[in-house]
Formats: structure tokens, sequence, C-alpha cells
């Protein structure tokens, strides 16, 4: 299957990111030794790259508007934008934990049409466009999981940041561990829902009233784990989890029951 032009578009702007994120990345080890400290370095390097992404995707697209985590929002002339995240897992990337990735949606019309999550050091590179599936690099299929035993399955999130919303968190956490389940908290959202659609994990939820993950973390990971066939929502079921700071994906046979337990704390 040939990849489509818009993913080819999306994947060497994010490849030429990649490259001067990964440079930094191996940097950050040296700094973790400083007085200072590598927080600085590191929103230098989320600004390089955001700037690297912003570049190439202006040449070949330059009437579309971007919605961007350091830069904020820029107009295009058409009603289509990129909604971009060049460094999700900044924390991880800080420390030198090496699950980290750049995350890049098209949005159309109100609609995201498009998207690719890459994880540099992993070199893996999951992209997904409206109605044509979800893939990995190397015209790999990307399917949800099959298990249907909540008590069997591997699930993924992440803790809100704010500490008077993490007592409803943990509330969920021992609730879905009553059932067996296995959790994960890794820090990337965006990879976090390319590994639910690639059927690595069962299902990835995050989200509290205020501080849940924002477009960019979850715009181009959402459309993915869709097209892999998943189910992908609000936590409490509605329907647009891109701009409502909570979002539940999970694989249709557990999705009903997880909503229910999430919901119930």
């Amino acid at each position: 299957m040939a990849t489509p032009a818009i993913i080819n578009v999306m994947s060497r702007a994010a490849e030429k990111a990649a490259r001067s994120l990964k440079r930094d990345f191996y940097e950050v080890e040296n700094l973790q030794i400083s007085i200072k400290g590598p927080g600085d370095f590191v929103s230098a390097a989320d600004k390089r790259a955001e700037s690297i992404l912003h570049e190439e995707l202006s040449k070949a697209r330059p009437e579309a508007g971007f919605l961007m985590e350091e830069s904020g929002e820029i107009k295009g002339t058409a009603d289509s934008r990129f909604i971009i995240d060049p460094l999700d897992g900044t924390n991880n990337f800080l420390h030198g934990v090496p699950y980290w990735c750049i995350s890049i949606a098209l949005e159309e019309q109100g609609k995201i049409t498009a998207g690719i999550v890459l994880d540099p050091i992993g070199d893996e590179m999951f992209y997904a466009t409206k109605g044509g599936g979800a893939w990995m690099r190397g015209n790999k299929r990307l399917r949800v999981s099959g298990r249907k035993d909540l008590g069997m399955c591997l699930i993924a999130s992440n803790a809100p940041l704010l500490s008077n919303e993490y007592d409803k968190h943990i509330a969920q956490v021992k609730a879905i561990h009553q059932r067996q389940a296995v959790l994960r908290h890794n820090g990337a959202s965006a990879l976090d829902l390319c590994y639910t659609a690639a059927g690595r994990y069962d299902a990835f939820f995050q989200g509290s009233p205020s501080h849940g993950p924002k477009a960019w973390d979850v715009a181009a990971g959402s459309l993915i784990v869709r097209e892999a066939g998943g189910m992908v929502t609000e936590i409490n079921g509605q329907t647009n989890p891109v701009y409502n700071q909570n979002v539940l994906a999970a694989n249709e046979h557990i999705y009903a029951q997880l909503k229910d337990i999430l919901n119930a704390k």
C-alpha cells in the first residue's frame, strides 16, 4: 500500500525535528550533573523542534494554520491546520528516559483527517488517515487488542498534575486494580494511544476537569486508535476528546466496562 502524500509530508518534517531532538536527548545525560539542571536546555530543545516542524510543514502547506504547544495558534488562509506537539513526554526526556515522541495531526473543517506519532528512540512511526486505516512504518497494519476480560488487560494512564484532582485518579486506579487489570503510567499520552492502537495496551485514559491532555497530546493518537478499530471518547462517553481535556481509548470489548468504572469514582 502506498503511503498517503500527507503522511509523507508530515513524516519528513517529523524526521527532521527528530534528528535535532535526538542530539539534545543524548546531551541531557551530561547536564544531569550540573547545578542548574537540564530544564532550560530541554525547553530550548522543545522550541527548536517546534520551529523545524512549523517551517517544514509551512513549505508543504503554506495555506494551513497551526496549533502548537509552545507557540499557540497561528491562523492560516484555509480551513485546515496542523496540531503539533514537538515533544510529548517532556519529563521523560528531561530525565533521560527514552519514552517520548513527536505528534502531528491535520485538522480539516473541524475534523482530524491525518496523524502521525514518531518515536525517535524506538525508531517507530505510527500513522493514520481518516478512512484509510492505521499503520506503522513498513506498512504494518495496526489493530487494537481483542481481550474481553478486564482482568487480563494492560491499561495505560497518566496522573493529573494538580494535587486536588489526584484523589479521584487514585480511586479510579484502585477500582481498576480490584478488577485485576494492570496499569502503567508512562508519561507520554500520544505514544500511549499508539500503543493502544497497536494492541500493546488494551486501553488508555487520562483526564481531569481543569488540567487534562491538550489537543496536541491526543489529536493524532485518537485518530490512530479509531482507525485501528478502537473506541475513543471522553471519559464520560461524549465524543469530542481532542478539545475537552480528557480521553478514554479502548478496544470495543472492554470500553463500556472501563467507562463505567471510571465514571463511578
